[in-house]
């Protein structure tokens, strides 16, 4: 009876010792799709707006898509990879985020007016995204629709596009670390630790850049610096 007690205790031991998968393991977009809600995720009464209507996360993200990558990587099929649009980085999203981990899907979301969504133009490239990422990250940020695309345009404001990547005259491949000094030198107060390269397959898929949850200024995000491309050298697509 000893040694059968001895064995379960040693059982409950190990089960109460093995790590527990959890939410904030993943800290960008495409993980979060696959993660359980983050604790400050969790579902709001239909009266609250936002990660239980408080806005409760450390800094942001500004996620620039690479268009000519994003389409390239997905197979086309958007408005923005149709001949002739001639995009180069454009916004796909403004991610409220912890020091590890960040928030997503937070509770009742309202539908975005017809009148916020006019304040969403010329951000996304198309409304739907601006629909999604809405839905997705900004109902975490405890603000309304209309504010929370306003947030969105005076995030992208703050950051220059290098002029290498507004005139690219065709394909050509670039070392990881010259696509990041090129946002560095295009905007002096970045660093360093402040931002990441994210690519798929060989090709640049985004860029993304920290900023405080002011959005007045540029700040450090070991976590999302250090989950950038792992590869010396990508591809960066011509814009069709």
């Amino acid at each position: 009876m000893t040694k059968k007690f001895s064995a379960l205790l040693f059982g409950m031991l190990l089960c109460l010792a093995a790590p527990r998968a959890r939410a904030d393991d993943c800290i960008l977009d495409r993980c979060a799709d696959k993660a359980a809600p983050a604790p400050s995720a969790a579902p709001a009464s239909p009266s609250r707006v936002g990660p239980m209507a408080t806005g409760d996360f450390d800094f942001y993200v500004l996620a620039l898509s690479w268009s000519a990558g994003f389409c390239e990587l997905s197979g086309g099929g958007k408005s923005q990879c149709e001949p002739g649009s001639n995009l180069g980085f454009v916004v796909h999203g403004l991610w409220p985020q912890y020091e590890h981990g960040y928030p997503s899907n937070c509770g009742y979301a309202p539908a975005p007016s017809r009148i916020a969504l006019d304040r969403a133009k010329g951000l996304y490239p198309d409304e739907g995204l601006a629909r999604y990422e809405w839905r997705k990250h900004g109902s975490c940020t405890g603000l309304s629709p209309g504010d929370y695309f306003d947030s969105v345009a005076r995030a992208r404001a703050n950051v220059i596009i290098p002029e290498s990547f507004v005139k690219r005259p065709s394909d050509e491949n670039l070392a990881t670390m010259d696509i990041e000094r090129a946002f560095l030198d295009a905007n002096p107060r970045l660093r360093p630790g402040m931002l990441s390269v994210g690519c798929q397959r060989g090709v640049l898929e985004e860029v993304r850049i920290c900023l405080t949850k002011d959005l007045r200024d540029f700040r450090a995000c070991p976590e999302v610096a250090r989950r950038g491309c792992r590869s010396r050298e990508i591809r960066v697509p011509v814009p069709y």
